[in-house]
């Protein structure tokens, strides 16, 4: 995680801890969520927030495609049919985002 998507992820920490431990009501609760709100529509944090999905997506799918040509031919049956994944082509889309190496 790089330190941006570290900074941001402390800030959300800390901001569910204020709201979620806070007694100051229901107003300030508004007043939070609104920001919040605001923040989310931003087209730099939903940009950032796409990035950071794409990648997570092709580092998941490195690492299942790792996992199966590991140990997917020394699975029984019975796992692999019920794991599509380890029985399906190399260059197939798995439905997450992410394609097999």
């Amino acid at each position: 995680m790089g330190p941006i998507m570290w900074k941001l992820s402390l800030a959300v920490g800390f901001a569910a801890g204020y709201v979620l431990g806070s007694r100051a009501g229901r107003q300030r609760y508004e007043q939070i969520s609104k920001v919040t709100r605001q923040i989310a529509r931003n087209p730099a944090v939903q940009g950032a927030a796409d990035r950071a999905r794409q990648q997570a997506g092709a580092v998941a799918g490195k690492a299942a495609g790792a996992v199966a040509d590991r140990v997917g031919d020394r699975l029984p049956n019975a796992v692999t049919d019920r794991v599509p994944y380890f029985s399906r082509s190399r260059t197939e889309d798995d439905g997450w985002g992410t394609f097999r190496p």
